[in-house]
């Protein structure tokens, strides 16, 4: 048995990041390690955070033990959870990393913690390259960088820039799991009246917070596209604005939209997820830069077909012509491959049928290994 701590986002925190740490702490405990994770007092400074909250109304996850003790901004208090976790002497300690501004707070925490020779740690990396650039990006990621053990990327062009910062340290390929953890599958026809949705329509998502980098607009533009008025279709947009709507909201009035596209932008609670999915028919992310996303291992829980870009990781996992459709980050692309998915009669049952298959390749219990393999070869080295 290990004695395991996770650092980052966990409830009362909402969003992926809290939903991936909270689900790798209990695919730990199935593992019998001894597991707590160490969540943030403060996770953003207000004038930082683009949403309008950063705290969950749903439920804690039960028979997790979370303490909140991180403050990301305070460097006195970086200093004192790291020299706690020296002292309590854990054998692995994993950050998730996706953000640069996190560096010096995850850095040092990190470098106290490993100071006692015992401690490995482990970052599992969703960007290292941040797809909205900022000044300093690359010295505050570099900085964390140099104090971890060894890191799990979950995308291969995420694998590849681990090159830019350093060469020598133990590196795997994992994909992201399947987020299991949204509830079960239900009845289209029970997530439409759940939603209060007609049943006379076919449905496609656009899911998630709404960033400028994620192509609503392209999504838009191509459901613009005259072919979709002569089809029962409408366009779900559902997540909250983390960028300036009024681009997206100029794009439906121009192109006279507003009957065909239901906008749901507000945060989706947990408990709301699985009647979004549930209700679609088909799930698009027409990302402009990527490397993977949380929301394609959630269409893949609720067996849903799926259109994604050939940006950073997406195109590896969704299998075009197989389960989904892998398209140019170009409206005319994005408007071809849905109007050959709403214009034939067996593609979504095909579709469907390969993901109850491919899923089986996204598990908990393979993320879990890979750390476990990455743990093993560097849990004596303290040279680094």
């Amino acid at each position: 048995m290990l004695k395991v701590i996770i650092a980052g986002s966990a409830y009362p925190y909402r969003g992926g990041l809290a939903s991936y740490n909270e689900r790798l702490a209990v695919e730990s405990q199935l593992q019998n390690d001894e597991i707590q994770i160490e969540t943030f007092l403060l996770q953003y400074p207000s004038f930082l955070f683009p949403g309008k909250t950063q705290y969950s109304e749903s439920p804690a996850p039960a028979n997790l033990k979370i303490t909140r003790s991180i403050n990301s901004i305070n460097p006195f208090n970086w200093i004192r959870v790291g020299l706690r976790i020296r002292k309590e002497r854990p054998d692995l300690l994993i950050f998730k990393f996706w953000i640069p501004f996190m560096g010096p707070c995850f850095g040092t925490i990190a470098r106290i913690a490993r100071s006692n020779k015992h401690t490995r740690v482990i970052t599992i990396i969703d960007n290292l390259i941040p797809h909205e650039k900022r000044f300093g990006d690359r010295i505050l990621t570099s900085y964390f960088v140099s104090a971890s053990d060894a890191f799990i990327a979950m995308s291969k062009s995420v694998l590849e820039e681990i090159d830019l910062f350093t060469k020598k340290k133990p590196r795997l390929f994992s994909p992201h799991p399947i987020f299991d953890n949204f509830g079960k599958r239900i009845p289209k026809a029970e997530a439409l009246e759940n939603l209060g949705f007609s049943k006379q329509f076919r449905y496609i998502l656009f899911f998630g917070f709404i960033r400028d980098y994620k192509g609503l607009d392209l999504l838009i533009e191509a459901f613009a596209d005259k072919r979709f008025r002569e089809l029962p279709v409408k366009l779900i947009i559902a997540g909250e604005y983390y960028s300036d709507s009024k681009k997206y909201l100029d794009l439906i009035a121009q192109h006279q939209l507003g009957d065909d596209i239901i906008l749901k932008n507000d945060f989706i609670p947990n408990e709301e997820v699985a009647n979004y999915f549930c209700a679609c028919d088909i799930i698009a992310q027409p990302y402009k830069t990527a490397t993977q996303s949380g929301v394609t291992q959630i269409g893949f829980h609720f067996e849903k077909p799926m259109l994604v870009t050939n940006v950073g990781g997406l195109g590896e996992i969704i299998i075009d012509g197989k389960i989904g459709f892998v398209t140019q980050p170009d409206k005319k692309d994005i408007a071809d491959a849905l109007i050959r998915f709403f214009t034939s009669e067996d593609l979504a049952k095909s579709f469907e049928s390969n993901i109850v298959e491919e899923k089986k390749k996204y598990t908990w219990s393979e993320m879990y290994h890979n750390i476990m393999k990455l743990f093993n070869q560097i849990k004596n080295d303290y040279t680094k």
